[in-house]
């Protein structure tokens, strides 16, 4: 087994020893663990306190930047819809993940299988309801508002 890999199901195993869930991350650049994290669901009541987003979140902080390309991140279980969209939006460009959904499911860890079947639905099938609000007239568009300051930017630039 890669050792990174290694590495990230040592830390899941620990974080069962602790009482938390089976998750472990690592993440990697040029060879080197810039990061990692467990679950701590159980310690700071957060449900977005997974493994990926910590080693996200600690890597970002770190190297003070939004941006993780040229990362690869090493996760003991096949990463949730929210920590994909967060490695994604990160630009990390490769995830190993050891325990696959149908094992997470097997050992009562299904929510992220039945996220993923549930983002396959229509909009209007999902279990999430969400319904579109317009702006009332007269009031500011945030969007067109982001937009403007970006133009004056690169105007200024």
């Amino acid at each position: 087994m890669d050792r990174f890999m290694k590495q990230a199901v040592e830390l899941a195993i620990e974080n069962v020893g602790n009482g938390g869930q089976p998750f472990g991350a690592v993440l990697v650049k040029d060879g080197e663990v810039i990061a990692q994290g467990v679950n701590e669901l159980h310690i700071k009541h957060d449900i977005s306190g997974h493994a990926e987003l910590l080693a996200i979140r600690r890597a970002q902080e770190q190297l003070q930047t939004d941006d993780l390309s040229d990362t690869a991140m090493y996760a003991s279980g096949f990463p949730c819809p929210m920590c994909f969209a967060a490695m994604s939006f990160a630009g990390i460009e490769k995830v190993y993940y050891c325990a696959g959904l149908e094992e997470a499911k097997a050992v009562g860890l299904g929510k992220s299988a039945m996220i993923y079947d549930d983002l396959q639905r229509p909009l209007e099938e999902r279990a999430l309801q969400m319904k579109i609000m317009k702006l009332e007239e007269g009031l500011e568009n945030p969007m067109e508002v982001w937009k403007s300051v970006m133009n004056n930017l690169a105007i200024n630039e």
